[in-house]
């Protein structure tokens, strides 16, 4: 008991202090977290859209599957990356192993399902008199497009929020691309896992309440948002 309090009580002087390699971690994780949430809603809007919008054979059993991979294990998603980018992989020659790229491209993999199934079903939780009453306005199929958007815009904002909460806190796929390389691919849950190895307690108490609290810091954005 005494050990973890000293531990907490020096976790606390590094983050006071400001400790450059705790806060070199940190901001790479959220950086290659909001890289990889933006690049997926790039993706996820348009795609979104279309399938909430046009109606196709197959739509309900694709909705399914996207529902389905809100699941997946981030060990899987890491397997699939290592293989696609090693050496002996299709595109191994493009040399993306163990570097912030590949670890973006496996959290792009990991959170675009959650994000773009949250759209869509923020979409559809839009009330069907809008977009009737602007067809019925003369409203064109892109305006009505947007117009759903903008109706459902705090859904939307839920689910990039999601996306992030899930990309931020992910380990399987940090180790396994990322390589847990200090200075270069190293984040906080990587780092806690390896410093908590090797017995650096404080280090690793630091690095856990900076994730607790950007944590708690989705929670409440999301609670704001639902507020909303």
């Amino acid at each position: 008991m005494t050990e973890l309090w000293q531990g907490l009580v020096r976790a606390i002087e590094l983050l006071i202090s400001l400790d450059p390699e705790v806060f070199e971690i940190a901001g790479r994780s959220l950086l290659i977290s909001v890289t990889s949430c933006s690049i997926s809603a790039l993706f996820s809007l348009p795609l979104g859209g279309l399938i909430h919008f046009y109606h196709f054979p197959g739509k309900r059993f694709l909705i399914s599957t996207i529902q389905t991979l809100f699941s997946i294990p981030t060990v899987a998603v890491g397997l699939f990356v290592f293989v696609l980018f090693s050496q002996a992989g299709p595109l191994g020659g493009l040399n993306l192993m163990f570097t912030p790229v590949a670890m973006v491209i496996g959290q792009v993999i990991l959170v675009t399902p959650i994000i773009l199934g949250l759209i869509i079903s923020a979409l559809s939780g839009v009330d069907k008199a809008v977009p009737e009453t602007a067809i019925s306005l003369g409203a064109t199929g892109f305006q009505v497009a947007i117009l759903t958007l903008r109706e459902a815009r705090y859904a939307v904002l839920t689910a990039l929020v999601m996306g992030f909460g899930r990309a931020i806190s992910e380990i399987g796929i940090a180790l396994m691309v990322g390589g847990n390389i200090k200075g270069f691919t190293r984040t906080l849950t990587t780092a806690i896992s390896l410093e908590t190895q090797k017995g650096d307690i404080e280090l690793s108490i630091a690095l856990g309440i900076i994730l607790i609290s950007i944590a708690l810091v989705i929670n409440l954005a999301l609670s704001r948002i639902q507020q909303r």
